[in-house]
């Protein structure tokens, strides 16, 4: 078979599966947006058990964690995000499964070899850099007061 490249592009295009560009971005916004309608839930909640805009803000947040690792230890987080995808990674729900999705995947091999050397596969990186960049920052911040 002999195409030029315009004919072997049409090809490609007939062949290729349609986008569901719209509904993937409308379940992210509904699903994305119900977690973080959740979440601030949690926070009046906690504002309304009397704590302040930071505690409350800090409690909302522990409680999400929470519940992100909890919905992927019973392996419905997976399901949500199979429907919801990016809508699920946004919010912190999402930290909280990238660091227990790893830990179970490998329980199998015990708690110490499996479960608590994986659990920071994903999460690590992120933390040490974040930890990296603030040190790094905090050297700069005081180098420029010194000044």
């Amino acid at each position: 078979m002999n195409m030029t490249n315009e004919e072997y592009g049409k090809y490609i295009k007939s062949k290729a599966p349609r986008s569901k560009l719209f509904k993937n971005m409308l379940f992210a916004f509904l699903i994305g947006g119900a977690i973080c309608c959740v979440g601030q839930g949690f926070y009046a909640f906690y504002e309304h058990l009397g704590l302040s805009k930071d505690d409350g803000a800090m409690a909302a947040s522990i409680s999400m964690v929470f519940l992100g690792a909890l919905l992927t230890g019973v392996g419905v987080y997976d399901d949500i995000a199979r429907l919801a995808g990016a809508g699920t990674l946004v919010p912190i729900t999402g930290f909280a499964n990238a660091v227990v999705s790893p830990a179970l995947e490998f329980k199998s091999e015990g708690f110490i070899t499996g479960s608590a050397a994986k659990v920071f596969t994903i999460a690590g990186p992120v933390i040490l850099f974040g930890i990296s960049a603030s040190v790094v920052y905090g050297f700069i911040l005081l180098i420029f007061q010194l000044v």
